[in-house]
């Protein structure tokens, strides 16, 4: 082999190893925003409904990231120009049919569950994520399924220790899972080449618009309940619907969707942390081994097996 070719494939890895350094990069500050949300979510419920809140800080989200498209654009004149992509629209779609579904069901399950064992339930996306994938014909390496194995075994000390009772919240909580496992197998198979922030965007409008008629037809929100929990509705519409969506789509336009969904479920360790330094709770030795066991699978996942 030529100097030439050597020296054009070492650059190729080179690009690639960067590459997916700023994915997971993008998708762990992302999942440190989630975690840190379960707080502002805890307190935001108090004075809204499930679907008000979700339809608040999903408007929220909009029109924070209608503000970030415009300031990243180069091109301010192509500004509506480029929100006219019919792939983008069919895309932003169905991740926001499927989003609108894990969300909803995760809020309405919480008022039948434990907060602890949601959390665990949820992240059965690591598990689903490559399982689905086997039916549109993605195979796994052994280290990806030892990765979901160490990080269930450490979710399950991090939220479900002590609890055995399955109830209609699990049920709903684990239809979820599934909902949120085939929105991170979308983004891989149809938004590698979209504009990351504009199909967040449209997902979100998907999301505020179905919330808006639950909320109508489930609900009665005040203006009182909003301006209540003003501050736990703009932490989790800007922060966590607008930038950490985005990082998410981001994020895995530059990496596999399983490694991705492993990083990902960090956000049950990252809202372990958050109630510990933020709320005072009481980290006891066995979830700090669960946090362990999640921490060493996520990094066992980005390791390349010879």
């Amino acid at each position: 082999m030529k100097s030439q070719e050597k020296y054009a494939i070492l650059s190729r890895v080179i690009f690639m190893k960067k590459e997916q350094i700023k994915g997971s990069a993008m998708l762990l500050f992302a999942t440190l925003i989630w975690g840190s949300a379960f707080v502002a979510q805890s307190v935001g419920m108090d004075h809204l409904g499930p679907m008000s809140f979700q339809a608040v800080r999903s408007l929220l989200a909009v029109a924070a990231m209608a503000v970030l498209v415009f300031c990243a654009d180069r091109d301010k004149a192509r500004y509506f120009v480029q929100w006219k992509n019919k792939n983008l629209w069919k895309t932003g779609i169905l991740c926001g049919l499927a989003l609108f579904v894990a969300q909803s069901l995760q809020q309405m399950g919480l008022q039948y569950t434990e907060p602890g064992k949601a959390g665990f339930i949820t992240a059965m996306y690591i598990v689903l994520v490559p399982v689905f994938g086997l039916f549109l014909g993605r195979r796994c390496g052994w280290q990806i399924w030892l990765s979901v194995a160490l990080a269930v075994a450490g979710l399950y000390l991090l939220s479900c220790v002590g609890v055995a009772r399955i109830n209609l919240g699990d049920v709903m909580i684990l239809v979820s899972a599934g909902a949120f496992a085939v929105q991170i197998l979308l983004i891989d198979y149809l938004a590698r080449e979209l504009d990351g922030l504009r199909l967040n965007g449209i997902q979100f409008l998907v999301v505020m618009v179905l919330s808006s008629l639950a909320a109508a037809l489930t609900e009665t929100a005040t203006w009182q309940g909003i301006i209540d929990c003003a501050v736990p509705l703009l932490f989790a519409g800007i922060l966590s619907s607008g930038v950490a969506f985005s990082l998410q789509i981001l994020g895995q336009q530059h990496l596999p969707p399983e490694p991705a969904s492993l990083i990902m479920s960090l956000e049950s360790v990252f809202a372990v942390l958050a109630g510990w330094v933020i709320l005072g709770q009481t980290l006891r030795p066995i979830e700090a081994l669960g946090c362990c066991l999640v921490f060493a699978g996520v990094i066992l996942c980005q390791i390349k097996a010879k």
